[in-house]
């Protein structure tokens, strides 16, 4: 089995290197890739310095489309999905993620965050499907998601309604101690708080879809 860690990224220079040698870290991962979405920051940059593999997108294109092109470039058995703005990621977290398909217990892993920070844990309490870790196989993501382009962030969601669809084995992994950086913080508190809305509209628009 190969596992790709893919990690799409737009404007997370503070994080993303972290992230990336994390990732590295992991003995099951065998290649990192990150997909710098539109950046204007120095998101590759510090992606590199790690020994990251990086594409670079010229415009920003939402997060469905900037995994779809790291799918396109680079062939893996599995996809280790990671959002780039993580806090607290340790390999250990990506092992466990990766365990269950290993041992052939699972079809696909999600993780949830736990022990972290209490906003973070408190709504992944209310929305368990919204988190961006995960482990699913190549031909998932092409049969969900390369048809139904142009979601963005609703790209969980729809990664989701698949897996519940086709009845296959989701096994759920416990993040503890991992969190994420809000989008006021690194947006400063308006910027952030309109770049959130723009996120659970596209989440929303899927919902609403049958």
């Amino acid at each position: 089995m190969k596992f790709l860690a893919l990690i799409p990224a737009f404007n997370e220079e503070a994080t993303v290197g972290e992230v990336v040698r994390v990732c590295q870290a992991a003995p099951s991962v065998l290649r990192v890739l990150v997909v710098s979405d539109g950046s204007t920051d120095h998101t590759a940059q510090e992606a590199r310095k790690q020994g990251a593999h990086v594409i670079e997108l010229p415009l920003n294109q939402g997060k469905d489309r900037a995994l779809q092109a790291g799918i396109e470039a680079v062939y893996a058995d599995y996809l280790v999905l990671v959002d780039a703005d993580l806090i607290g990621l340790q390999p250990r977290h990506l092992e466990a993620l990766i365990e269950p398909i290993r041992m052939k217990k699972a079809d696909t892993t999600v993780g949830f965050f736990t022990k972290g920070r209490w906003m973070t844990d408190w709504a992944q309490s209310l929305t368990p499907f919204l988190n961006g870790q995960r482990v699913i196989p190549r031909t998932v993501w092409i049969e969900a998601i390369s048809s139904s382009l142009g979601v963005g962030f609703g790209v969980e969601t729809v990664l989701e309604r698949y897996i519940h669809k086709k009845g296959l084995n989701v096994v759920r992994v416990p993040l503890a101690g991992v969190t994420q950086r809000r989008k006021e913080e690194k947006l400063g508190f308006w910027r952030g708080f309109r770049y959130r809305l723009r996120m659970y509209r596209q989440i929303l628009v899927v919902l609403w879809r049958r």
